[in-house]
């Protein structure tokens, strides 16, 4: 069962490679957004410092500097499995422990406004690359969820707090689970939280994510929340990379 997946008394068949001697940055900040990652090439003086490969192709890496702190961004994958193996392989490019995961997220909860920052606490994990990490359960923790809220806090940006449902059927959020999930105290449902907080655990690494409030799954019918073409208030807005690069120069700071 995947539930006895997880196994760290062998090795592992495709190793990590972490390069001592890779670029280092003080924080790695990963975008979803193809809108996004163009704009930080548009905007900042980058640098690529290596690719991440697949069948798919290759994925650049890049760096720039910004408020004397040297930080690298690319965009990942989607879906729990990749965005894990992406990280994993940035270990060969880049020299750092700080990773900043945002994007957009579905909302659970019908009062919570769209656009509204979300800052989970502990993960539902109904996707499978978690179970590869850490020994089962219902729910991991996220470590650094008040560091996230105190930033928020700090610049003066409105957030909320609560549980997140990662799931790798996106087709397959059901009215019943989302019931439960919701009961349980889950405000948002995206693909990647679970996984990688389990990674970043096993290897020692730090993950700081926020989420933005998206479509809507607490209504009668599925409600997209947003024009055609738009993108503000929207996983492609801009003004979120601004706050995840602000977020990646406070936790650089951090000991």
């Amino acid at each position: 069962m995947i539930t006895d997946s997880f196994d760290d008394s062998t090795e592992e068949i495709i190793k990590v490679y972490r390069n001592e001697n890779a670029e280092r940055v003080d924080a790695c900040i990963l975008t979803f957004s193809h809108t996004i990652l163009e704009f930080v090439l548009d905007t900042f003086n980058c640098e690529k410092v290596g690719d991440l490969f697949s069948s798919n192709g290759a994925n650049p890496v890049y760096k720039f500097t910004y408020k004397n702190r040297k930080i690298a961004v690319y965009m990942s994958y989607v879906g729990a499995s990749g965005c894990v193996a992406d990280i994993e392989d940035t270990l060969s490019i880049i020299n750092t422990d700080k990773y900043i995961v945002f994007g957009g997220c579905g909302c659970l909860n019908k009062e919570i406004a769209r656009g509204k920052v979300m800052v989970p606490t502990a993960a539902y994990r109904d996707e499978g690359t978690s179970y590869h990490y850490a020994p089962a359960s219902d729910y991991i923790e996220i470590k650094n969820s008040d560091t996230v809220a105190e930033f928020l806090r700090s610049v003066g940006l409105p957030y909320i707090q609560g549980k997140t449902w990662t799931t790798d059927a996106v087709h397959r959020e059901t009215r019943g689970n989302f019931e439960k999930r919701k009961a349980e105290g889950c405000i948002s449902v995206e693909m990647e939280c679970a996984a990688v907080q389990a990674m970043c655990d096993f290897r020692d690494l730090n993950a700081y994510f926020f989420f933005t409030s998206g479509d809507l799954l607490d209504s009668p019918e599925w409600d997209e929340r947003k024009k055609q073409g738009q993108l503000k208030d929207t996983q492609h807005d801009t003004g979120h990379f601004d706050i995840a690069l602000e977020l990646a120069v406070y936790v650089a700071a951090l000991p």
